[in-house]
């Protein structure tokens, strides 16, 4: 991508590259009338910058003469040029900022029902991203200027400042956002975050974030809604892999739609498990429908995995389990 430059500046560049050549230029033209470089080069600096020690050598030829004058005439030009396009510059800028700041404020003061975002983070952008992609609109709350430039530059509307100052979150509207979600990896924090906001909106959805279960009384104590401890779930998420790795494969593990097909089961109070038909299995020599049968709508059978190898998807019920296979099921979480 090429980098946009304003106006201001492009002027600046080209002042200074004015500048630069009409130093160039006249420290070439002293050299030719006789003088040594380090003469020249000075001669051009204090004339070009208006300092006036006086001339470094008698100038007495004409053509000379025209040509210091000529030096007056750009240099003080060139030094003008650059000085005007420094401080449009530095004054554009500081517009800038501050009508950006206000134009984000307006908008955030036009929002009802969005969500909030406090801390930027590496979960803050994986939700950020998702909310964007579903069509919600939200506000990210972060103390740190890079990562809300950060988030700036993707177009999304951010606020600057301590998600733990009241002042803060009224500013991101929180009492009109639907939802909050504090994801800062400081427990302390999210549990400050979590009581403001449950003060300042009572029904407002709060989500907050845990590095440890013990926090997890005290969020929900403080008002949250819901606690997710990402160090559990990703512990979760590898011992399922591990202990039903076939299980997984069935849903296509890799894809965006099996995660979220994953996810929407979790919520239900369902899971996934592949069971071992071992030589001792009370399983084993069973038919699928007197499995289910004895379950009574607790467990339903997805496929066989034979042992000799393949696949039997949607398994008829009188399928018979035999040593080596696995089965796997569907069945409550004994979470919900």
């Amino acid at each position: 991508m090429r980098p946009r430059f304003s106006r201001p500046l492009t002027h600046l560049i080209y002042a200074i590259l004015f500048e630069a050549a009409v130093m160039v230029v006249f420290s070439i033209g002293y050299r030719v009338a006789g003088w040594s470089w380090g003469d020249a080069i000075y001669m051009v600096v204090i004339t070009d910058f208006s300092v006036g020690f006086g001339e470094v050598r008698p100038i007495t030829e004409p053509w000379l003469r025209v040509w210091t004058m000529a030096l007056i005439v750009l240099g003080c030009t060139g030094t003008i040029f650059i000085t005007g396009s420094l401080v449009q510059w530095l004054t554009e800028a500081q517009i800038h900022r501050a009508l950006g700041g206000k134009r984000m404020e307006n908008e955030i003061e036009k929002l009802t029902g969005h969500v909030i975002i406090c801390g930027y983070g590496r979960i803050g952008r994986m939700i950020a991203s998702q909310l964007e992609s579903g069509g919600t609109p939200f506000v990210i709350v972060d103390q740190s200027a890079e990562r809300v430039a950060e988030a700036r530059e993707s177009g999304w509307l951010t606020l600057s400042g301590e998600a733990t100052d009241e002042e803060v979150l009224r500013m991101a509207g929180v009492a009109r956002a639907k939802v909050l979600a504090t994801v800062l990896p400081n427990d302390a924090a999210n549990v400050f975050i979590t009581l403001s906001a449950r003060n300042m909106n009572p029904q407002i959805q709060i989500i907050a974030r845990g590095e440890v279960p013990s926090t997890e009384r005290k969020l929900l104590q403080a008002g949250a809604n819901r606690v997710v401890l990402p160090a559990h779930i990703g512990a979760d998420r590898i011992a399922h892999l591990i202990l039903h790795p076939n299980a997984r494969e069935l849903l296509g593990g890799k894809t965006k739609s099996s995660l979220d097909f994953e996810h929407h089961l979790t919520e239900l109070g369902l899971d996934m498990e592949e069971i071992e038909i071992g030589p001792n299995s009370p399983w084993l020599h069973r038919r699928v429908e007197d499995l289910e049968a004895e379950a009574a709508g607790r467990l339903m059978a997805l496929a066989i995995l034979r042992k000799e190898g393949g696949t039997d998807m949607n398994p008829n019920p009188t399928a018979m389990l035999m040593p080596g296979d696995a089965l796997v099921v569907m069945r409550r979480s004994g979470r919900g």
